[in-house]
């Protein structure tokens, strides 16, 4: 487990005493936070076996599957793709028959008031290389989202998130790789809302550390977008370690303290979050754990915008963080997380 620096630690008592007084006043606001939703794994699976093979080792979101979560208030799914299945080579067109896959689930999504987070599930490496490597440039990262940015350019109903958990290069490649894909998504004429995640595993609780290299908090404030239309995207879980591979999680105010800092990063430098992981056991502390940090984004609402649960779709089954239902019931979590959706019912 990383631990934060000493500024970290000075900036997360200042925040949580700030919020100590700001939540008081909060809890009376009953508007939900403008996108609720979901993960969908599958179609991020089995990168040992590209292209692989559709519905055997990975696997879009089913009609029903969108629909369950519809019915429970989500607005948004958080699509995640694989970068070598949408280009086959650096450079290469877009693959048509793999791009109708992920418009079909666009087009079921949007005929349930559903809006698709496209999220590039890749680590920031094609095959393994790097980008900003000799192997993978940020040219080419910028390519891949030019191409996409130009097919969805008129449906505002997709958001694009970047890149999922850059890690194992330099803050400042990260930070340079992203403008370059900002820039061009905006040149091919798309003003879609586009989220931007930090280096380090886009970890809100390392958002102040030097473990990855220069901080996100530092290098991630040089993010431009003409259209100002970015929102940062990060990721938390809550079990010892932070690393959402244990069931058991840390105490509720422990959990809450996690994405304090990144809060007040945010609000004091005028930029907008959405947590794009985070999930938990289903024990009555995790259970805990998950209403407190649901509430804290509610009510700090001037800075969150939403966030998308860790995970739904074909996937393990076991996994201890699935909300998928299990045999036509909800999963512990869900009575927890619909709490927040049913509100966005009422949006």
């Amino acid at each position: 487990m990383v631990h934060h620096g000493k500024t970290a630690v000075m900036h997360a008592i200042v925040a949580l005493l700030t919020f100590c007084c700001h939540n008081a006043s909060a809890q009376q606001t009953i508007e939900p936070l403008p996108l609720i939703g979901v993960n969908f794994a599958g179609a991020s699976f089995g990168a040992e076996k590209l292209p692989g093979r559709i519905g055997w080792d990975y696997f879009y979101p089913d009609i029903a599957g969108i629909g369950y979560f519809a019915g429970k208030g989500a607005n948004v799914v958080r699509l995640c793709v694989l970068w070598e299945r949408l280009q086959t080579r650096l450079g290469s067109d877009l693959n048509e028959s793999e791009m109708k896959q992920i418009d079909a689930v666009i087009a079921e999504a949007h005929s349930k008031g559903i809006r698709v987070l496209l999220d590039i599930h890749n680590y920031a490496a094609f095959e393994g290389s790097r980008i900003g490597s000799d192997k993978v440039s940020v040219h080419d990262f910028a390519d891949l989202w030019r191409r996409i940015a130009a097919r969805y350019r008129d449906d505002h109903s997709v958001i694009f998130g970047l890149m999922n958990e850059p890690v194992k290069l330099a803050t400042e490649t990260w930070s340079d790789a992203a403008n370059a894909a900002i820039e061009a998504i905006r040149t091919a004429g798309a003003d879609n809302m586009i989220m931007v995640p930090g280096n380090g595993w886009s970890s809100a609780r390392d958002w102040f550390s030097s473990s990855y290299g220069s901080p996100n908090a530092a290098v991630m404030l040089r993010t431009r977008d003409p259209q100002n239309n970015f929102v940062y995207e990060v990721h938390q879980y809550f079990d010892p370690g932070a690393s959402g591979t244990h069931a058991n999680c840390i105490d509720a105010a422990s959990a809450t303290a996690t994405i304090a800092p990144f809060t007040e990063w945010a609000r004091q430098n005028g930029h907008k979050a959405f947590l794009g992981e985070f999930g938990a056991g289903a024990d009555s502390n995790c259970l805990e754990a998950l209403q407190r940090v649901l509430q804290f984004m509610q009510d700090n609402r001037d800075v969150w915008i939403g966030w998308t649960y860790w995970a739904a779709g074909p996937w393990a089954k076991d996994y201890f963080t699935n909300i998928e239902p299990d045999g036509g019931a909800d999963r512990p979590q869900m009575a927890v997380l619909e709490k927040f959706m049913a509100a966005g019912r009422r949006n």
